[in-house]
């Protein structure tokens, strides 16, 4: 095992996939649950490379990560948080394909494989977008959708934004990278990521395993936790908006999309989180002052349509306010 970025000379050559692992104050066994979910896909050893980004916690794994060898590059770095510890991945990565996996999750052998047969049957791949589960059912048969360009794809479809459940080519990337301090940074990242893609393949498969804990972001109830998550979101959504005017028509549109779909959440996450027709107006008058309220005439999506009508006067909002919560808690 290497504990700094530097390769002993059976890795000289380029890695197929190049696997981003971050690991922040989990149990030792997740994290080797997630190596070890790597090492049993189809790819050889010099075809892979699995950085294990430690975003310093406060006791290092090493010991425990003794027994993988030389098969993992272990990088220690002061805690600067999620965004950080996948740039540093970024910057340290060798291989044509980047996948990030979060610790406490992994990889499920059979689907992914099937991604990997993608980008192997097809060299020129820029990204294969997969799907992700949180039950362990085992999938045996999978269903492609025709290659497309990034941009194309959302332009016609609404996007999940998890940067996890994806595979791309590192040159896509460019200078882009993920914006530190902020909670929902696969949010900004994912849309400028998939109009970089030129040839995009999105399969059925599930293979990711996402493990859902109570430490997650969206179960922290808090009402500084709320403010940030909020604040975080608008930021992007600002972020994003202000791009439009530097991209071409095309990817204008396919972005425009996006930020009509994470404005319409971020209403509906103010009035799920805050529950007050005070705050939810403040909301309203914050995203009109931002250029992005009323939400966009489009026919997006039937829940779209029906969200922009509603939430477009007073007394929709009214109406959104005292019943969204209540469908949230049915479901």
């Amino acid at each position: 095992m290497q504990n700094n970025p530097l390769r002993t000379s059976h890795q000289e050559a380029q890695p197929l996939v190049t696997f981003i692992v971050t690991f922040y104050n989990l149990p030792v066994q997740m994290l080797c649950k997630c190596i070890d979910s790597i090492l049993a896909l189809s790819l050889k050893c010099e075809e892979r490379e699995i950085l294990i980004i430690d975003d310093g916690s406060e006791v290092s794994p090493m010991n425990s990560l003794m027994q993988y060898g030389d098969k993992i590059i272990y990088i220690r770095q002061p805690n600067g948080g999620l965004s950080v510890a996948r740039n540093k991945g970024i910057e340290t990565a060798t291989g044509k394909y980047l996948q990030f996996v979060d610790a406490d999750d992994y990889l499920v052998a059979t689907p992914y494989n099937h991604c990997l047969d993608i980008i192997c049957t097809n060299s020129d791949i820029d990204m294969v977008m997969f799907d992700f589960s949180d039950n362990t059912a085992n999938q045996q048969s999978f269903s492609d959708q025709p290659i497309v360009s990034g941009t194309e794809y959302m332009l016609k479809n609404n996007i999940h934004g998890t940067a996890c459940c994806y595979l791309f080519q590192r040159t896509v990337l460019s200078d882009l990278r993920f914006t530190p301090d902020i909670w929902h940074e696969d949010e900004e990242f994912t849309p400028q990521l998939l109009i970089r893609a030129e040839r995009l393949c999105v399969t059925n498969a599930k293979a990711y395993y996402y493990y859902k804990h109570s430490g997650s972001i969206t179960t922290q109830a808090d009402n500084e936790s709320i403010d940030k998550r909020l604040s975080d979101i608008r930021g992007v959504i600002k972020r994003l908006y202000m791009i439009c005017d530097r991209v071409p028509r095309s990817e204008r549109l396919a972005m425009q999309r996006r930020i009509a779909q994470l404005t319409m959440d971020y209403i509906y996450q103010n009035i799920i989180l805050k529950r007050s027709s005070q705050a939810l107006e403040q909301c309203i008058t914050e995203l009109r002052n931002d250029g992005l309220f009323p939400l966009p005439d489009r026919d997006y999506s039937q829940k779209y349509k029906w969200f922009r009508q509603m939430s477009n006067h007073r007394l929709g909002r009214a109406i959104l306010l005292r019943t969204l919560p209540l469908l949230k808690r049915e479901r």
